[in-house]
C-alpha cells in the first residue's frame, strides 16, 4: 500500500493507515486514528471501533480466536479471542506463536544484487590496508581497576588533538579480572578488536599489573602489533603512570598525525546495523531505510553486519534462506540455537520480548518485533556468520553473535570492525558506542523532540518523500559521516563500551 494519496484538489495528502502486505489482516496507524474514523484498507473501508494510537495495529477484517494475525506478510502470533474489524490488535488480544527450539531446513531464496559502481568517501588508509573513518587516539584499560586513571589521562591529553587527529578517548569497562572461561576470553577478544580498529590511529593499552587480563596474557590474544601505533603501560610498574602515559600518547600522536584523509572506495566501508527503543513505525520507516542502505552498500562491494540475535527469533528462517550456501546456513542455525540454549541454561523464557517501550510504541510480540528488526539487513545474501569478538572477513551482509542489549550489541559491531553503526529508534536513546553512532528516528515527532539525539529522520518516508529518494539522501549523509562529519552523539561526547558477560564473577 502507498503512503500518500491525492485529494480532490490534486494535492498530496498523508495516509493515516497502512496495510504493509496484501496478505495482512491488520494494518498500522501512521497517525492516531480516532474512534469512529473510517480508513481505507486494501480497497475497502474500515471504521475504527476504538482509538488506534500511532504505530499500533488495527484489524481490517474479523479475526477468530486462535487464528493467525498477519503483518509484513508473515504471522506475528495468534488471536487470544475473537477480534472484530476495526479493533485494536495488541498484547491484550494477541499472543506469540513461538515456542522452544525448532528444526530448520535450507530453502534458498537468494536475490543477488545488481553490482553498482562504488561511491567514494574521504578516509584514513591504514598500513594493513583497512580504512578508518576517524583518526583518533584510544586509551583502552585491560581491567576496570584503572578506569579512573584512563579518564584522567584522557583529560590531560586533550592538547594533543590537532591536525588530522580527531580526538582522544578512554573506554572504561568493569571487566578484565575476576572472570572465568568464556567471559574472560570475551573481554580479551573485545579489547583486542578495538586495539586493531582502523578508526584508531594510535592506541594506549593501560594495565594495572595484577589482573587476570595482564598485558602478557592479553598480548597472546591480541597478537602482533605495530609498536608505533600501539603502546603498553603497566601502572603498578610506573613511578608516575600519568606522566608516562602522556609521554607515550605524544609518540602515538606523532604517528597518528602522519595520516591524512584521502579518497577511498565505499567497498572499504563496514557498517553495523542496530535498532533499539523500536516502535510500530520502525519496521515501516527506519529499518527498511537502513535495509535499502545495506543493499546499496553491498552492491558496491561494501559490508554490513546485522546482530541482536534474540531479535531474529521469529524471522530467522528469512535470514537462513538468504544464506549463500549450506555451510553458511548451518552457521546461522548454530547462531540461533546457541542463543536459545543461552536462555534455557538460565531458565529464562526464550521469547520474553518485546520491552515495555516496544509495547507502548505498538509492537506486540517477538515475531512482530523481529520481522521489523531484520529488515535492516535489506534483501542481501548472508555471506558469513561471526562469533562474538570475531573480525569481519567477507564483503557483504554478515550476521554477528551478540544480544539485543543496545550498548553490548553496538560495541560488538565495533569490535568486529564496523567503522560506523546505524542505529534506528522509535522511542529515542542518547548513547553512543566506540565508533560514530548514527541515530535514525522512525517518526518525525521523535526527530523534532530529540534533535540532540537524532541524526536522520526516516519518518519522512510516510510523509510524502519516496523511499528511493530518501535512501539516496541517507546514503550520501552516511558518506559524509565517513568523511568526517560528526554525528550529534559525537558532538556531545556520547561514547560507551559494554562487553558481553555470561557467567560467574569471582
Amino acid at each position: 500500500a502507498g503512503r500518500t494519496e491525492r485529494g480532490a484538489d490534486g494535492r498530496m495528502n498523508l495516509l493515516k493507515f497502512l496495510v504493509i502486505n496484501p496478505a495482512d489482516n491488520v494494518g498500522v496507524a501512521l497517525r492516531t486514528i480516532e474512534k469512529g474514523e473510517t480508513v481505507e484498507a486494501n480497497g475497502k473501508f474500515v471504521t475504527a471501533c476504538e482509538e488506534i494510537a500511532t504505530g499500533h495495529k488495527m484489524a481490517i477484517c474479523p479475526i477468530s480466536a486462535g487464528e493467525c494475525v498477519t503483518k509484513y506478510g508473515y504471522t506475528i502470533g495468534s488471536a487470544k479471542s475473537d477480534i472484530s474489524a476495526g479493533s485494536w490488535v495488541h498484547t491484550h488480544n494477541l499472543k506469540t506463536n513461538l515456542n522452544d527450539k525448532l528444526a530448520y531446513r535450507y530453502e534458498p531464496a537468494l536475490t543477488p544484487p545488481t553490482p553498482l559502481p562504488p561511491a567514494t568517501f574521504e578516509g584514513f588508509l591504514r598500513e594493513d590496508g583497512r580504512v578508518g573513518v576517524r583518526n583518533e587516539l584510544w586509551i583502552l584499560p585491560t581491567v576496570g581497576c584503572v578506569n579512573s586513571i584512563a579518564r584522567l589521562i584522557e583529560r590531560k591529553a586533550q592538547a594533543l588533538v590537532s591536525g588530522s587527529i580527531d580526538g582522544i578517548y578512554a573506554f572504561p569497562h568493569p571487566y578484565g579480572c575476576s572472570q572465568l572461561g568464556g567471559d574472560h576470553l570475551n573481554t580479551q577478544k573485545a579489547l583486542a578488536g578495538l586495539v586493531r580498529h582502523p578508526n584508531a590511529g594510535g592506541v594506549l593499552v593501560l594495565g594495572l599489573g595484577c589482573e587476570n587480563n595482564n598485558l602478557d596474557a592479553f598480548k597472546k590474544v591480541l597478537g602482533e602489533t605495530n609498536p608505533n601505533r600501539v603502546k603498553f603501560l603497566v601502572c603498578q610498574e610506573s613511578d608516575d603512570e600519568i606522566a608516562d602515559a602522556l609521554s607515550l600518547l605524544e609518540q602515538l600522536a606523532s604517528y597518528a598525525g602522519s595520516f591524512k584523509r584521502q579518497t577511498c572506495s565505499a567497498q572499504e566501508l563496514v557498517i553495523g546495523l542496530k535498532c533499539g527503543g523500536s516502535d510500530g513505525l520502525s519496521g515501516i520507516t527506519a529499518n527498511p531505510l537502513v535495509g535499502v542502505f545495506s543493499d546499496m552498500l553491498t552492491a558496491q562491494g561494501g559490508s554490513s553486519i546485522l546482530t541482536e540475535v534474540p531479535e531474529m527469533f521469529g524471522a530467522e528462517t528469512i535470514l537462513m534462506n538468504r544464506c549463500r550456501d549450506e555451510k553458511t546456513f548451518q552457521k546461522t542455525v548454530a547462531l540461533i540455537d546457541g542463543f536459545k540454549d543461552y536462555f534455557i541454561r538460565y531458565h529464562q523464557t526464550i521469547y520474553e520480548n518485546p520491552s515495555p517501550g516496544n509495547k507502548a510504541g505498538g509492537i506486540s510480540t517477538l515475531e512482530d518485533k523481529s520481522l521489523g528488526c531484520t529488515q535492516k539487513g535489506g534483501s542481501g545474501t548472508v555471506v558469513d556468520v561471526l562469533s562474538y569478538g570475531d573480525p569481519i572477513c567477507e564483503h557483504g551482509l554478515n550476521l554477528l553473535e551478540a544480544p539485543g542489549n543496545d550498548l553490548v550489541a553496538s560495541t560488538a559491531l565495533a569490535v568486529s570492525g564496523a567503522q560506523i553503526v546505524l542505529f534506528t529508534t522509535g522511542r529515542g536513546t542518547p548513547f553512543g558506542c566506540p565508533v560514530p553512532t548514527v541515530k535514525i528516528a522512525s517518526n518525525s515527532a521523535l526527530s523534532r523532540k530529540k534533535a540532540g539525539w537524532i541524526d536522520f529522520n526516516a519518518g519522512q518516508s510516510i510523509e510524502g518523500v519516496p523511499m528511493d529518494q530518501l535512501s539516496k539522501t541517507f546514503f550520501d549523509y552516511v558518506l559524509r559521516v565517513a568523511s568526517g562529519e560528526r554525528t550529534v552523539g559525537e558532538q556531545h561526547g556520547m561514547r560507551d563500551l559494554a562487553i558481553f558477560k555470561d557467567g560467574v564473577t569471582l
